[in-house]
């Protein structure tokens, strides 16, 4: 029998390939896909609020937590979504596919990178867990959402200084622990290019 998402979700959180991030003291989870806020409008991941990402990229991961400790002790990151079970990717694709949404989600048939536990979908938020504005929520479809177009949207008063220099300061934070910035998210980074990480490690099902 295939597992719910939830069941694969729990366990993973008892695989030693898979280090819960949750545990970071400047690290606040907020699994939208454990909750009905999201842009699917329903719990897919039952409820689970434990952040998990491969332990591989997890070092990296507890790499940008010190950097961030560091250099804005005022600040925490938020996560939004990591590990992923492709039976969630599924879930998502049936809900999405033929719709406006569907190009923000990968086919399963190849897969997210999210599934393998190398990619993390986060924000900041402030010492007492109140989330920062960022420009847009988390899986924003617009165009404000994307990296490439900020100096525009700045120009064009839709993105302020203030937005526009927390979502620099998460990249660089990121960026500098090793992670690639997905060009039409703010919110999503790769610990490692997806190519390789489709051809070398295992999907979480």
């Amino acid at each position: 029998m295939l597992q719910t998402p939830r069941q694969a979700l729990e366990a993973a959180l008892r695989d030693p390939d898979f280090v819960d991030l949750s545990k970071l003291p400047n690290v606040r989870v907020d699994l939208r896909y454990g909750t009905k806020r999201n842009l699917l409008g329903r719990d897919v991941y039952g409820g689970f609020q434990h952040a998990l990402m491969h332990k591989e990229a997890a070092a990296k991961f507890q790499v940008a937590s010190a950097s961030l400790a560091s250099a804005h002790p005022s600040l925490h990151f938020l996560i939004f979504d990591a590990l992923r079970p492709q039976s969630a990717q599924r879930e998502f694709w049936e809900l999405v596919r033929d719709t406006p949404q569907q190009p923000f989600f990968a086919d399963p048939a190849r897969g997210s990178i999210h599934s393998y536990g190398f990619a993390v979908d986060l924000g900041l938020a402030s010492a007492n867990g109140t989330e920062l504005d960022l420009g847009t929520p988390f899986d924003d479809l617009t165009e404000l959402a994307g990296p490439q177009n900020e100096e525009a949207m700045l120009a064009a008063g839709r993105l302020s200084q203030a937005q526009l220099d927390l979502r620099l300061i998460l990249r660089s934070t990121m960026e500098g622990a090793g992670f690639i910035q997905l060009p039409h998210e703010w919110w999503h980074y790769d610990a490692l290019p997806a190519a390789h990480v489709r051809a070398t490690y295992r999907r979480c099902e």
